[in-house]
């Protein structure tokens, strides 16, 4: 799992108790180290801890950001001072949690120790007049198990926005003519997003082929992880082939300093090597680094969102909406030649052909059942979304490639969803419910979430802690 470092600022106004306004940022600090959360804190800043004026407010943020903190945790320990914690959020430009403990019953005389809540509010008013986007994690107690959740989830919604504003991807090969449903605008991904593509030609990629294949080492690697995790059913020579082209992409991948890939899988690349690429699509997607078929950019970055989200080693699948059901009345077919990583598989795959090409290099194996997370982002004529939900692993007939017959609440809905836009017929997949943490990181990210089923209030609830 990569490592994070949360900014832990928490905050006090002087009218109310200054020790209490301690004791609980003392208590929180102790909470996180219970929850092994690394943050920065700021109890060098000032004699008690905590954050409530502008001199202060100027160490911080030189502070938070020179540790990288990636989101900033304003911990309202009495009411808080509003304009500081604005001012601290909009300099950072990380995503911002606002959350306070809650109070406890007011004193016998009806005085009140922290008043948390009230400046809960006063904060969330000034955050949005400075335009900053925050999450807001109910007014809790630490004890309370929403709390834990809560830094964790914000922590995941934080991995998915440094990911997102911090991708470049190794672009082989133009989109394939057929594909213009693969086309992007390179140009707006760069300044709206800052996600930069790095471009190589073909024949860039094959003579870093033959490179790999002269070398040896981490071809015989790469063939030794094929044979010890599936069943080879093409030639000695072409698992050479796959297996120099997937050490080839991962090289190309370090030298242009890229996280994800896409990669024109036909026609060129067969007349070229004589291979389909999914079996090496499937060992770089295994490694951590997402392979996108069909040069599709916007699907290599929807895969690089969802594996942030979960962060715990889970990897996602690119896969077509293909076919209905043939029984199940809301069922689908997720299908793809071959290029999913082997961890997702149900079965022991197989090295063999595709069902539309005469080349070798696909892989065959039905992904395993369970919960998913379905996801995609696109945009078209300026406007960006998400498009995510949930579905579930059924039975179907047997496929070829790599395949996963899937359920979901109203299929006729969801595909009408697709063809009205901005979507293709590409989606990725996950074993993992991140539905809540993709939808909350496109506030920061500046992108619609586009729920699938009608569950928005519903994810809005688990948001808050309900």
């Amino acid at each position: 799992m990569e490592h994070m470092v949360l900014g832990f600022a928490p905050t006090r106004r002087s009218i109310f108790s200054a020790p209490d306004a301690v004791k609980y940022a003392n208590l929180t600090r102790k909470k996180l180290q219970e929850l092994n959360i690394d943050f920065e804190d700021v109890d060098d800043i000032n004699e008690e801890g905590l954050l409530f004026c502008e001199e202060d407010r100027l160490k911080v943020l030189e502070k938070f950001r020179a540790k990288g903190v990636i989101g900033l945790l304003l911990a309202h320990c009495n009411f808080g001072t509003e304009y500081i914690c604005a001012r601290l959020a909009k300099d950072l430009g990380v995503p911002v949690l606002l959350w306070g403990p809650l109070d406890e019953r007011p004193e016998p005389d009806g005085t009140r120790l922290r008043d948390s809540q009230c400046g809960l509010f006063a904060t969330g008013k000034v955050l949005r007049r400075f335009g900053v986007p925050f999450t807001y994690l109910t007014n809790c107690r630490l004890e309370d198990p929403v709390f834990a959740r809560g830094i964790k989830d914000f922590l995941a919604v934080c991995r998915v926005v440094k990911t997102f504003r911090n991708t470049r991807i190794l672009q082989i090969g133009p989109r394939p003519f057929d594909f213009w449903s693969t086309m992007c605008n390179e140009g707006e991904l760069l300044e709206r997003f800052h996600i930069e593509l790095s471009p190589i030609p073909l024949p860039e990629l094959t003579a870093t082929v033959r490179q790999a294949i002269r070398d040896r080492g981490d071809v015989q690697k790469a063939i030794a992880y094929y044979k010890a995790n599936m069943d080879i059913q093409i030639s000695e020579q072409q698992l050479k082939n796959v297996a120099g082209l997937a050490v080839a992409m991962q090289r190309l991948a370090k030298k242009y300093h890229c996280n994800a890939a896409c990669i024109q899988c036909w026609n060129a690349l067969q007349d070229e090597l004589g291979i389909m690429p999914c079996a090496a699509n499937a060992y770089l997607n295994d490694m951590g680094i997402p392979v996108a078929c069909e040069t599709d950019i916007h699907g290599a970055i929807t895969a690089l969102m969802v594996e942030a989200a979960a962060n715990d080693g889970s990897r996602s699948f690119f896969a077509d909406w293909t076919i209905r059901h043939p029984d199940v009345e809301n069922g689908e077919l997720l299908q793809h030649c071959g290029p999913w990583p082997l961890s997702v598989a149900g079965c022991r795959p197989c090295i063999t052909y595709p069902l539309a090409f005469d080349y070798p290099g696909a892989i065959t194996a039905e992904a395993r059942h369970g919960n998913l997370t379905l996801a995609r982002f696109d945009g078209d004529n300026g406007e960006y979304s998400l498009l995510l939900g949930n579905a579930k692993g059924i039975d179907g007939p047997k496929g070829m490639g790599t395949y996963l017959w899937i359920e979901v609440d109203n299929i006729k809905r969801l595909e009408a969803k697709i063809v009205e836009g901005p979507y293709i017929h590409h989606c990725v997949g996950i074993h993992q419910d991140v539905v809540p943490i993709l939808y909350e990181a496109c506030k920061y990210i500046g992108i619609r979430p586009d729920l699938y089923d009608p569950i928005e209030e519903d994810v809005r609830a688990y948001l808050r802690g309900e």
